[in-house]
C-alpha cells in the first residue's frame, strides 16, 4: 500500500469533505481544499458561539467552486409566524444555492419553550418545516443528541476528541446536565421525524450519533432506507471498534457503501495560519482516508489501541469520498 504522504494521489478520482465550516471571511481552507484536490460542502448551523447564519452563509458563498448547507434561526420558536419565517430563510438559502438544510443539537438540548420544557426535534411546531421539505426534496442534515459518550463521566469516554470537546463544552457535557432529555429520548424524537414524514431525504450527521456501535447504526439505516450518515469527527469511533473487532467495522462499511458520506468537520475561523490549518487538515484527510483504503495496522491520536484499516475496494472508496453526496444532495453537480 502507498504511504501516507501518497495514499491521496494515488486514488486519482476527486474527493469531497461533505462536512466543514467556514467560519470566517477568508478562504484559506477553501484554497487548501482547492489545492488538494477536494471539494467542500460548508455547513451552516445555528449555534451560539459561531458566526451568525447569514455571515455563515456569506462566506460559503464566496468559496467559489464550493457548496453549503444552510439552515434557519430557532430564536424565536413558539411565537407567532416563526414558522413562515423558518420556511423563508430555507427559501433564501436554497435560492442562494444551498445543498439542504441544517438542524442543530441546540434542539433537544437547548431550545425551551414557552413554559420551560425543552422542545424536541418531534415538536409539532416543526412539522410544516419538515412538510416543506418533503414536499420539495430539500434534504434535512441532523446533528440531534450527541455521542453517547457525552451521557458519561469524562474517564469512561471512549476517544479522546470526545474527551477535549465535552472538557471545553461543560454545557454540552450531558452527564454534568441532568435535566436534558436524555441519550435516547434525543435519537426517538428523530425517528418520529422519519416515522411521521416518511418522504424526507434525512441524514444523520456524526454517523447519526449512533457512532458507538456499528450493530446498532445498522439497525437503524435498515429502519429507514431513505437516510443516510456522514462520518464527521466520528472516524475514530470506527477506528476504536476496528481495534475490537476489524471485520465487523468492514463488513458495515461495505454493506452500506451507499449511505455513508465522508466529512471531517473541519472549522476555519480564521484563529489559525494557514500553516497549522493545512498541517491539521492534511493530517486527517490522509488518515481517515488511510483506514478506509489500507489494511495494515495503524493509531490515531484519538484512539487509545492500534486498529487494523479497512483495506476497502477503489469502487467504495469513491462511493464514500465522492459519489453520495451527490445522492444525498442532488443539487450538487459535477
Amino acid at each position: 500500500m502507498p504511504s501516507e504522504s501518497s495514499i491521496l494521489a494515488q486514488y486519482d478520482f476527486p474527493k469531497i469533505d461533505a462536512h466543514v465550516h467556514l467560519n470566517s471571511p477568508r478562504l484559506t481552507l477553501a484554497e487548501i481544499a482547492d489545492e488538494t484536490g477536494f471539494r467542500l460542502i460548508t455547513i451552516n448551523t445555528d449555534v451560539y458561539f459561531f458566526p451568525s447564519l447569514s455571515d455563515q452563509k456569506s462566506f460559503a458563498r464566496k468559496a467559489s467552486g464550493h457548496n453549503y448547507i444552510c439552515s434557519f434561526s430557532a430564536k424565536h420558536f413558539g411565537e407567532k409566524d416563526w414558522q413562515d419565517s423558518a420556511i423563508r430563510q430555507i427559501k433564501k438559502g436554497m435560492n442562494d444555492g444551498a445543498l439542504g438544510v441544517k438542524i442543530w443539537k441546540n434542539i433537544g438540548m437547548e431550545l425551551k419553550d414557552s413554559s420551560g420544557d425543552y422542545v424536541m426535534a418531534n415538536h409539532p411546531e416543526f412539522d410544516p418545516v419538515y412538510e416543506y421539505l418533503s414536499k420539495n426534496g430539500i434534504p434535512l442534515l441532523t446533528h440531534l443528541g450527541e455521542p453517547k459518550n457525552c451521557w458519561l463521566p469524562l474517564e469512561e469516554m471512549t476517544v479522546s476528541s470526545d474527551k477535549d470537546y465535552f472538557s471545553r463544552h461543560p454545557e454540552y457535557h450531558m452527564y454534568l446536565n441532568k435535566d436534558v432529555p436524555p441519550y435516547q429520548e434525543q435519537l426517538h424524537a428523530r425517528n418520529q421525524i422519519l416515522e411521521k414524514h416518511s418522504n424526507l431525504k434525512l441524514v444523520g450527521a456524526h454517523l447519526a450519533s449512533i457512532e458507538w456501535s456499528v450493530d446498532e447504526l445498522a439497525k437503524w439505516l435498515t429502519r429507514f432506507p431513505k437516510t443516510g450518515v456522514d462520518l464527521a469527527e466520528r472516524v475514530c469511533h470506527l477506528q476504536h471498534q476496528a481495534a475490537e473487532n476489524q471485520q465487523k467495522v468492514k463488513q458495515f462499511v461495505e454493506t452500506f457503501q451507499d449511505r455513508i458520506m465522508y466529512g471531517s468537520d473541519q472549522i476555519d475561523d480564521g484563529a489559525n495560519s494557514k500553516e497549522e490549518l493545512e498541517a491539521t487538515i492534511h493530517q486527517k484527510w490522509i488518515s481517515e482516508f488511510r483506514f478506509f483504503a489500507d489494511e495494515t495496522v495503524q493509531t490515531a491520536p484519538n484512539v487509545t489501541k492500534p486498529f487494523r484499516g479497512l483495506g476497502l475496494d477503489k469502487k467504495i472508496l469513491k462511493k464514500i469520498f465522492y459519489d453520495n453526496a451527490f445522492t444525498f444532495y442532488p443539487r450538487l453537480t459535477e
